[in-house]
């Protein structure tokens, strides 16, 4: 209890604090673009409840994880070799993540671009679009990036209550901004394929990232914030335009 109120105490604990909070719900939006996209294929009567469930078992996770922090950071140690590069659990861990994320954005990609195509969609067509599935992939894409979240957090501050106010912080800010995200991204389809590319790319930047080459994530960040840029200027250019044709054809 001591060492708590010492904390509240320290401005270097409140500095540490807010910079991880903003970190995690930064990165924490990654997990959101992906829990929107599949969320949005089942029935819509499922949609808020399968969101709900996978942001509570992300936090469940998250605050798992932070109780073996031990264990945790030794996921850091490299296991092998190959290439040059010692690889540890938690290079794999991100290189696994970042293949299924690029296989299920490739997936979802072509079905969009294939309408015709219903064999195989992002949860594998009908049979796999149930609750369960979905909830069982977003928990498997929560896993990595719990992972990664954690060792980052460790690497930001030692002290164990300030990363779980942050992971608890975050998390209550991805559970407001699920509905609003996956309703805005259902009602504008240009901004799906964008979603879908930018899931591309971070799991090009989570394999990247396992094999041994790091990608600053304000470059990652800045090029999703210019696209999204230029793509809200689309939707603004194309409701003007639909305005204009409706007011041609009153008159």
């Amino acid at each position: 209890m001591d060492s708590i109120l010492a904390l509240m105490q320290d401005p270097a604990a409140w500095i540490a604090l807010i910079t991880l909070i903003v970190m995690e719900v930064v990165l924490g939006i990654d997990n959101l673009i992906f829990i929107s996209i599949l969320t949005n294929k089942l029935p819509p009567e499922h949609r808020v409840q399968a969101r709900r469930i996978g942001i509570g078992l992300a936090l469940i996770m998250r605050l798992g994880l932070l109780g073996t922090i031990a264990w945790i950071v030794q996921l850091t140690t490299p296991v092998f070799e190959a290439f040059g590069h010692g690889f540890s659990w938690k290079d794999m861990i991100l290189i696994a993540g970042g293949l299924f994320l690029v296989w299920k954005a490739t997936k979802e990609i072509h079905h969009n671009v294939d309408p015709v195509d219903h064999k195989e969609d992002m949860v594998g067509g009908a049979v796999a679009s149930s609750f369960s599935a979905a909830i069982g992939q977003i928990l498997l894409l929560d896993l990595v990036f719990s992972v990664d979240s954690i060792i980052t957090a460790v690497g930001m501050t030692p002290h164990l209550p300030i990363m779980v106010v942050a992971v608890v912080v975050a998390v209550a800010v991805m559970l407001l901004a699920a509905n609003p995200l996956a309703n805005f991204i259902e009602k504008n389809p240009t901004i799906v394929m964008l979603a879908l590319a930018f899931l591309m790319m971070i799991g090009t930047t989570l394999i990247a990232e396992g094999m041994g080459f790091h990608v600053p994530k304000g470059y990652v960040y800045a090029a999703m914030a210019f696209s999204a840029l230029v793509e809200v200027l689309n939707m603004i250019s194309r409701r003007a335009r639909e305005k204009k044709s409706k007011g041609a054809t009153h008159h």
